[in-house]
C-alpha cells in the first residue's frame, strides 16, 4: 500500500515539472525569435538604403553591386557619391568604373568636380582622359575651372591689383616716366596644368616685357603714339612657354606719362657733383691756412736767428778790436756807412699821407 501510495504521488509531479520545462522552452524560443527579427529588421533597414541605390544605379544603366555598397561602406565610402557621379558620367556618354571612383575618393580627390570637369571637356571637343583629369584634382588645381577656363577665356589684370600696384612703371631713354596697366587674355592649357605655372608667372612675365619694350623706346612719345608696339613685342617674347596657360592678347588698357626721371637723376648728380666741388674747395682752403700758418712760423723762427746773428755781431767786433784786427778808424767808417745807408733807405719810402 505504502509503495503504490508513492508510486501515484510521484506521477502527478513528474508531469508538472515536463509542463513547466515545456513552458520555459517556449519563452526562450519566442524571446530568441524576438532578437532574430529585431536584427532582421534592423539588416533591412540598413540593406534598404543600399538597395535603393543599386537600383537606381541599375535603372539608369549604370549598375553597382549590392556588394559593392556593402563594401564601400566598410571601407569609409559614401557610396552614394560613388552612385551618382558614376549616373552623371554614364548619362553624358562617359565610361567610369566605381572602381575608379572609389580609388579616386580614397586618394583624398574630389570625384563630383573632376566627373563635371570631364562632362565638360567631353561637350566642348577638349580631350581630357581619366588619368590626366585624376592627377590636377589631386595635384590641387582646379580641374573644373580650367575647364571653363578653356573654352571661356578669362583675363588677368596687369599687375594684379592684389599686391597694391596698378601700374607698371618703366622709363624710355629720354628720362620720361611712362606708367602702363596691362589685361592678359589667357586660355588653360589643359595638356600643361599638371607642373605648369601659375597665373603670377603670367603677370611677372608680362610686366617685365612692358618695361623692357618701354625702355628700349627712344622717347616716351614713341610709345604713346604706338602702345600696340608693346603687345606686339611681348606676345613674341612667347611669355607662356612653361605656364599652364595660353596667352591669346595682351592689351595695354592705359598708359599715362608720369615723372621726369632724367631731369631728376640730373638735378641729384648736379647737386652730388657741387657738394664734392665744396668739399673739395673747402679741403684747398684749409691746406692754403696750414701752410701760411707754417710760413708764418718759419719766418718768425727766420727772425729769430737773425737776432741771434745780429746779438753776435757786437761781440765779433769787440773781440776784433780786442785782437788788432779791427781798428778805431774802422769801426768809425763802419758806423758812417750804416748811418748812409739808413738815411738812403728812409728817404726812398713814399711819404705817408696824414
Amino acid at each position: 500500500m505504502q509503495s503504490n501510495f508513492a508510486t501515484g504521488m510521484v506521477a502527478p509531479s513528474l508531469a508538472q515539472a515536463a509542463a513547466s520545462g515545456s513552458g520555459s522552452l517556449g519563452v526562450i524560443f519566442w524571446v530568441v525569435l524576438a532578437v532574430v527579427g529585431l536584427i532582421g529588421f534592423v539588416m533591412l533597414i540598413v540593406i534598404s538604403q543600399y538597395i535603393q541605390l543599386a537600383v537606381q544605379a541599375w535603372l539608369s544603366g549604370a549598375p553597382v553591386s549590392l556588394l559593392k555598397l556593402v563594401m564601400m561602406r566598410l571601407r569609409k565610402v559614401s557610396p552614394a557619391d560613388i552612385v551618382f557621379n558614376r549616373i552623371s558620367a554614364k548619362k553624358a556618354g562617359l565610361e567610369v568604373d566605381s572602381d575608379q571612383l572609389e580609388s579616386h575618393y580614397l586618394a583624398g580627390g574630389n570625384i563630383e568636380r573632376v566627373v563635371r570637369a570631364m562632362i565638360a571637356a567631353d561637350k566642348a571637343k577638349i580631350e581630357l582622359p581619366w588619368d590626366r583629369a585624376t592627377a590636377i584634382d589631386l595635384a590641387g588645381r582646379d580641374i573644373l575651372d580650367a575647364v571653363k577656363t578653356s573654352v571661356d577665356p578669362k583675363v588677368i589684370d596687369c599687375p594684379n591689383p592684389a599686391s597694391g600696384k596698378t601700374t607698371v612703371d618703366a622709363v624710355a631713354q629720354d628720362g620720361i616716366q611712362l606708367r602702363a596697366r596691362a589685361r592678359v587674355t589667357v586660355r588653360t592649357n589643359i595638356a600643361r596644368l599638371v607642373g605648369g605655372a601659375t597665373e603670377e608667372t603670367i603677370i611677372a612675365r608680362v610686366g617685365e616685357g612692358i618695361i623692357a619694350t618701354i625702355g628700349s623706346a627712344e622717347n616716351h612719345k614713341a610709345v604713346l603714339e604706338h602702345p600696340d608696339r608693346i603687345s606686339k613685342t611681348v606676345l613674341a617674347k612667347g611669355l607662356d612657354s612653361g605656364t599652364a596657360f595660353e596667352i591669346l592678347s595682351i592689351d595695354i588698357a592705359e598708359i599715362d606719362v608720369g615723372e621726369n626721371i632724367g631731369a631728376n637723376l640730373q638735378t641729384a648728380q648736379a647737386t652730388a657733383d657741387t657738394k664734392r666741388f665744396q668739399a673739395q674747395a673747402e679741403q684747398r682752403r684749409a691746406l692754403a691756412v696750414a701752410q701760411e700758418a707754417e710760413y708764418q712760423a718759419e719766418a718768425q723762427k727766420n727772425r729769430a736767428l737773425v737776432v741771434l746773428a745780429e746779438a753776435e755781431v757786437p761781440k765779433a767786433i769787440s773781440d776784433a778790436l780786442r785782437s788788432g784786427n779791427f781798428g778805431l778808424m774802422d769801426y768809425y767808417r763802419m758806423q758812417n756807412l750804416m748811418a748812409d745807408t739808413g738815411m738812403r733807405t728812409a728817404l726812398s719810402k713814399p711819404e705817408q699821407q696824414p
